[in-house]
């Protein structure tokens, strides 16, 4: 075996007194696709940055060497100064990182951010830098890159933007791409497209390539060794075949069997139960100016949801599909009554009036999960006044003794008591993980006695093992109160451990709807089959 392009022996992390990466090895060959695995807080992200020096206020020890091509042997990263270890950065060991819109600058133009990279690194003149921005916009795939060079971050899409973060990372054309879970914010068929656009760089250019990711279906897709970490150790690493087919550790079996998986103890809904949701010809439109001088004198309309027809029956789940821009959230707005629409839709036969005052029985009937419980539940209150918010309103007749029962009740159905966390009711958000949190906005929904609740993407911000938990949860809780579900996602693995029926949007239109076995077995609209493939 040739010598490695890069090796890590014995690396350790430390912010302050607290260990968090754990005496690591592990090595990256030219031109080798490898994946590290685990759930956050694994130690995975630290470890890749710590590759490029980019972690603050950290201590690192061990050793870091690269291949940088230049020299006979070796350097190690770890000891080198900081004037060194720039040198490196973006010309031989390049990062895109996870979220894009907060990786670019909001302030400057796709092609001026990717000059930058070529003026600083290969000391181009402007009108060359400007060329080979374009020459790299175009090889990303990226439409029309004439225009999108001149475009700022916010004017283009999740995808656009991840292939200007790809363009900026090959700019230099490095030895080593490390890529930071760069298909989390994307739709499926979006994460297909990068990922086919990264193999192809790969194979174009011979790229190593470090993929930091906790999505086991694109490890499988995508690299050819897996490393595992869990709680800061490395505890399994192998080809991806051979640890998919025989994992050897038990974190490493755990992952693997996170899958979503339907609750063999599911109910099915009767088919002559009262429907919940009902919708006739519903439109979703929003007011957009209109360009050039007449948006001057009025406005244009964008129409987010054409004519949508469906029904979700009680005790059912109804997945709303589609990639971002289909309309699948306005259409989760209107059945929240929070958006102005017009057709007929109908919540419990009742449909939203207007005035506020009237719809305070359907606010009761109708909860919602929000996708991100981090920002979707306020810092600044506490768990018993988050949970116990709605009864402030729906039930304003209860005591302060009976609201906290009602409260810890809901807490205790979600699986958060107070013997596992004491002082649970005076604690903050803050104080719990990404799944307790979930489970917090839950308890939240569930405390007003809801027959509908909207799930808005409720395990996409989770790592798997969490996910798996946070869908039994729901089915359970489906099973024992009967409740309806409209589900908004885009991860057909949920659809499949979820739906009852299914309906496919695209571009504010419902291109296919129908039960989720015939839909998922036997897609019939193009767009449908193109979602279920890209999700394979």
């Amino acid at each position: 075996m040739t010598r490695p392009l890069l090796q890590v022996q014995n690396l350790r992390i430390a912010f302050g007194k607290k260990e968090v990466v754990h005496g690591i090895d592990f090595h990256i060959q030219a031109g080798e696709k490898v994946a590290l695995v685990g759930e956050s807080g694994s130690g995975k992200t630290v470890t890749a940055l710590s590759v490029l020096r980019l972690l603050q206020d950290a201590r690192l020890s061990g050793h870091v060497w690269f291949e940088d091509g230049s020299r006979s042997e070796p350097r190690d990263v770890l000891q080198l100064t900081q004037r060194d270890v720039r040198a490196i950065r973006g010309q031989d060991i390049a990062m895109i990182f996870q979220e894009p819109m907060t990786a670019l600058n909001p302030l400057l133009k796709i092609g001026e951010q990717i000059t930058e990279v070529l003026s600083l690194k290969l000391s181009l003149r402007r009108t060359d830098a400007i060329s080979r921005a374009l020459e790299l916009l175009t090889l990303t795939g990226i439409d029309d890159p004439q225009r999108r060079v001149n475009a700022l971050p916010h004017q283009l899409s999740g995808g656009q933007r991840q292939r200007a973060m790809i363009a900026m990372a090959l700019a230099c054309e490095p030895r080593l791409l490390i890529a930071d879970e760069p298909t989390t914010a994307l739709d499926v068929s979006l994460r297909g497209q990068i990922l086919d656009l990264l193999d192809d760089l790969q194979k174009r250019h011979g790229l190593a390539v470090l993929m930091i990711t906790h999505d086991l279906n694109l490890v499988r897709r995508f690299a050819d060794r897996v490393l595992v970490m869990e709680n800061g150790h490395l505890v399994e690493a192998g080809p991806v075949a051979q640890v998919f087919a025989q994992p050897q550790h038990p974190y490493t079996r755990q992952l693997i069997d996170s899958r979503a998986q339907r609750d063999a103890a599911e109910t099915p809904p009767q088919a002559d139960a009262p429907a919940v949701l009902v919708a006739q010809g519903l439109h979703v439109s929003y007011p957009v100016p209109k360009p050039g001088m007449a948006g001057w004198f009025s406005q244009g309309e964008f129409v987010a949801v054409k004519g949508a027809d469906f029904s979700l029956l009680q005790g059912q789940t109804l997945g709303v599909m589609g990639e971002s821009g289909s309309g699948k959230t306005s259409l989760a707005l209107a059945a929240l009554g929070l958006i102005a629409h017009s057709g007929d839709l109908r919540v419990m036969g009742q449909s939203w009036s207007p005035r506020a005052a009237a719809n305070k029985r359907l606010r009761q009937q109708v909860q919602v999960v929000f996708q991100d419980p981090f920002s979707s539940l306020s810092p600044r209150l506490t768990v018993e006044e988050i949970v116990g918010e709605g009864l402030l309103v729906h039930a304003p007749g209860l005591s302060v003794a009976q609201r906290q029962d009602r409260v810890i009740s809901a807490l205790a159905e979600v699986g958060l008591t107070g013997q596992e966390f004491p002082g649970l009711l005076q604690r903050y958000p803050h104080e719990f993980s990404g799944g307790q949190r979930q489970r917090l906005a839950i308890a939240r929904a569930l405390i007003v006695e809801p027959v509908l609740i909207v799930l808005d993407e409720p395990t996409s911000a989770l790592d798997v093992t969490i996910q798996k938990q946070v869908l039994q949860l729901l089915q359970r809780l489906q099973r024992e109160r009967g409740l309806s579900y409209l589900l908004i996602t885009h991860d057909v693995d949920v659809i499949r451990a979820m739906a009852h029926q299914v309906i496919v949007m695209q571009k504010g239109v419902i291109v296919e709807s129908g039960d989720l076995e015939s839909l998922m077995v036997r897609p019939r609209h193009p767009y449908t089959r193109t979602l279920l493939a890209s999700a394979s």
